[in-house]
């Protein structure tokens, strides 16, 4: 997939993301509109219904008030006794003795009359301890009418009773009647335009997840093709080597030149081992990524093999000049490890050093310790390494990029091995570059 493809796929990903979301805009502006509308009635109608509510309860609490002084004989003005305390809550003002059971059948009369069908429940007040003495919930149901919550003898209101307290009111209370100020009160609080918000966000992240796959997949796909490339220049070069030598040998006669064979020869099998090291390292990568590698830890001297890296590099370094650096800090320096997988990642890091150099390599190698870890430090005057690039030099298979150019030859897993290895002795590596002046490579590796 080119990058023009995956722009057309972001481009045309991007129209359909915003034209759903413009659908549901003008969607949710549209039911918005309507649902305020059908609240708005809705209101109103509820507005009328607790008007006509109470002024019906009005009328049956003034008449009860009117049958309760006609009875008892009291002259008092009746004027202002009812009060609505709230939308679902009534008071009326007594003077006299109030027998329970008497105002019970009062309440369910006149309710009645005056189609109140609402559960209630009444109180009524005693001035001698301040507080509602009694109080009974009555449920109203098509069979039975009014009647109490529970067919107990507690729950059940007998004109028996004793009843000797001067109340000064009593209460009645619709506990189905919601208030006025209690209406759509939550209408409000859950916007159409939150859920939108929570929608777009999942979107974009999906969008974006997936926007990232697809490039991921593209560089994964360049790598593999650079790995192609690069393998294909590896192995073509000793193999042209070997079959050109064997040719060689095969044409002409040379028992009689025993320089010229041996030179063949070991031409043969140089370039043999060195495509034996080629399908080591593939498949040492291979047991990597199975788990198949099992470590065998000892203690092991690492100033000693950094100074069998630093002769080793002198030695094959003789003629094109260059030197080493060992600056060896560390106090411990005996550390549990895989002697040969922490060789090859030494080797491995200064062998980058040396073929990543324009000029003549200068290689200087630090180490120092704590309490926890072993630190290594390995620093070059190479060509160095670009910060977009310098984040995925550890990716399988992965190669600064150089167009057509492989006068660097590797498979580009020698980086990825060296973190793997380093990762399975529970260590961590840094690197840090700069453009044109080298790179430094920080190994920590713990000492416990």
């Amino acid at each position: 997939m080119n990058r023009r493809t995956i722009n057309t796929v972001i481009a045309l990903g991007i129209i359909s993301v915003v034209s759903i979301l413009l659908i549901q805009v003008v969607w949710i502006k549209r039911t918005t509109t309507i649902q305020k509308t059908t609240i708005a009635i809705q209101e109103k109608e509820d507005s009328l219904n607790l008007i006509h509510f109470s002024e019906q309860t009005h009328i049956a609490l003034r008449n009860i008030l009117e049958e309760i002084s006609t009875v008892k004989a009291d002259s008092s003005d009746l004027y202002g006794a009812v009060k609505q305390i709230k939308t679902n809550y009534f008071s009326v003002d007594i003077n006299e003795e109030l027998h329970p059971y008497y105002l019970e059948n009062l309440l369910k009369r006149e309710f009645y009359d005056q189609n109140i069908l609402q559960d209630f429940q009444y109180g009524i007040y005693d001035c001698f301890t301040d507080s509602i003495v009694f109080g009974n919930l009555i449920k109203y149901s098509e069979d039975m009418k009014f009647a109490p919550t529970s067919d107990t003898i507690a729950g059940i209101t007998s004109s028996e009773m004793t009843w000797k307290k001067d109340g000064h009111y009593f209460t009645v209370y619709f506990p189905n009647v919601i208030a006025e100020n209690d209406v759509n009160m939550d209408a409000d609080n859950y916007s159409p335009y939150l859920y939108l918000s929570i929608i777009v966000i999942l979107v974009l992240f999906f969008f974006g997840f997936s926007v990232s796959i697809i490039l991921r997949q593209k560089r994964l796909s360049e790598v593999k093709t650079d790995f192609i490339n690069n393998m294909t220049h590896e192995l073509k070069t000793p193999i042209s080597t070997i079959g050109l030598s064997a040719e060689m040998l095969l044409r002409s006669d040379y028992s009689n030149e025993p320089d010229k064979l041996k030179q063949y020869a070991g031409i043969i099998f140089k370039e043999n081992q060195r495509l034996q090291r080629q399908v080591e390292r593939v498949l040492n990568v291979a047991k990597l990524d199975k788990e198949e590698i099992v470590l065998s830890k000892e203690s092991f001297d690492m100033h000693e093999l950094l100074a069998e890296v630093k002769d080793n590099f002198e030695f094959n370094q003789n003629e094109k000049g260059g030197n080493i650096d060992l600056h060896l800090n560390a106090e411990q320096f005996h550390i549990k490890v895989d002697p040969l997988h922490i060789s090859n990642v030494v080797f491995n890091l200064v062998d980058n050093a040396i073929k990543y150099c324009e000029t003549t390599p200068h290689i200087k190698i630090t180490t120092s310790s704590d309490k926890r870890h072993f630190l290594m430090e390995i620093e070059d005057n190479g060509i160095g390494i670009k910060r977009e690039n310098l984040k995925m030099i550890f990716d399988k298979f992965y190669r600064v990029p150089t167009g057509n150019i492989h006068n660097v030859k590797g498979f580009g897993l020698g980086l990825y091995y060296v973190k793997m290895i380093i990762e399975q002795h529970k260590g961590s590596i840094f690197v840090k570059s700069t453009v044109g002046q080298g790179t430094t490579f920080t190994v920590q590796l713990p000492l416990d």
